[in-house]
């Protein structure tokens, strides 16, 4: 959260001010989220999870669409395909990444695809300029997942403005958080009117409610003034926050690479990663885990691969580039509460062996 003295006038002028719900706090926030960012729209949303669902619907993926889609991700990523009728095509990743391999994503496209959705996972940009001309030479929708990656750039343009739609998470983890909440950005200004009546119920904000006509079942996924207010200030705040997630990704980028049996996560020349959290890859990922428990670090795989869980087994397929990445994953904390000091202990104790 930021500052008490910042933020505790500001939520209070909200909480006492007669307008909770969705005002005109959302609606400044969306303005300032998008100019910030460099992003072209921005729509506030409950959750990340609900913008995603948008923007699978915006992009046209109906009940019997087929996705493109990674397996290493946060579940919500693909339960919202699901969640949709559509189908979960998963394609492998780079396992020196963990993001799609662009060969294994055109394998995977067919007749009933629809969208490759993209996850930039822990912060690492996906390989951007592969995959939209993919999208463009196959004729179906780019979507990206930028809920851990915000701040980051990929080929000079800021993560979020490649994809026909992206979204990103203010969930209580994220870089910056609303407590829980989303936004999800258009490339196509025009279907942003119909993004926002899918956000309330299918109806339209600011037409008397006995005048809608709703055409299109909605959902309950706005943005309240609270969250809204919230994000206002996190803003103030965010360029110092990410910039404290990139100092420590690329120390460990330096000094991680050079203790035998480890390796950074690959980087792209054009890409420049957020960290959300650190990807270390290591011969004995186990061995990662326990000498950093040993001083009081918390280090894990954190995800479990989607097309592990039951929901996912009709869609299992072999994921050689996943099981190889996945075996060496260990993610270490390198955000904006990890000090200086931390970060070296870190280094200290795995550059022992």
């Amino acid at each position: 959260m930021p500052p008490r003295d910042a933020l505790m006038p500001m939520l209070e002028d909200v909480l006492y001010g007669g307008m909770l719900a969705e005002g005109e706090h959302v609606y400044e926030f969306e303005r300032r989220f998008a100019e910030h960012f460099g992003l072209p729209n921005a729509l506030g949303f409950s959750s990340g999870t609900g913008a995603l669902h948008v923007a699978l619907l915006s992009c046209g993926v109906r009940p019997g669409d087929e996705v493109v889609t990674t397996s290493m991700t946060a579940e919500p990523t693909n339960t919202t395909i699901l969640q949709i009728g559509a189908v979960p095509v998963f394609a492998d990743v780079d396992p020196r990444t963990g993001n799609l391999e662009p060969a294994s994503v055109e394998a995977c496209i067919g007749p009933r695809t629809k969208a490759i959705l993209v996850v930039h996972y822990a912060g690492y940009p996906v390989a951007l300029n592969a995959m939209r001309a993919l999208a463009d030479r196959h004729g179906v929708a780019l979507i990206e997942d930028c809920a851990h990656a915000l701040g980051a750039r990929y080929a000079g343009q800021a993560i979020g403005t490649i994809g026909d739609a992206a979204i990103f998470s203010f969930q209580a983890i994220k870089h910056m958080t609303t407590v829980d909440g989303g936004a999800l950005t258009l490339r196509d200004p025009a279907k942003i009117r119909a993004a926002k009546k899918l956000r309330w119920f299918g109806l339209e904000k600011g037409v008397p409610r006995t005048e809608v006509d709703i055409v299109e079942a909605g959902y309950k996924y706005n943005m309240t003034n609270v969250a809204g207010v919230i994000g206002l200030r996190q803003l103030d705040d965010i360029d110092e926050a990410i910039a404290r997630h990139i100092a420590h990704g690329q120390a460990f980028d330096a000094a991680l690479s050079a203790i035998p049996g480890l390796s950074a996560a690959a980087v792209e020349a054009v890409s420049e990663p957020s960290y959300w959290i650190y990807t270390l890859l290591s011969d004995d990922s186990d061995a990662v885990e326990r000498r950093l428990a040993e001083i009081g670090v918390a280090a894990s795989k954190l995800h479990r691969p989607n097309h592990l869980h039951s929901v996912f087994a009709p869609y299992r397929r072999d994921l050689p580039g996943l099981a190889e990445f996945y075996r060496r994953l260990v993610h270490i904390p390198c955000g904006w509460w990890v000090s200086d000091a931390d970060r070296e202990r870190i280094v200290s104790a795995l550059s022992k062996g």
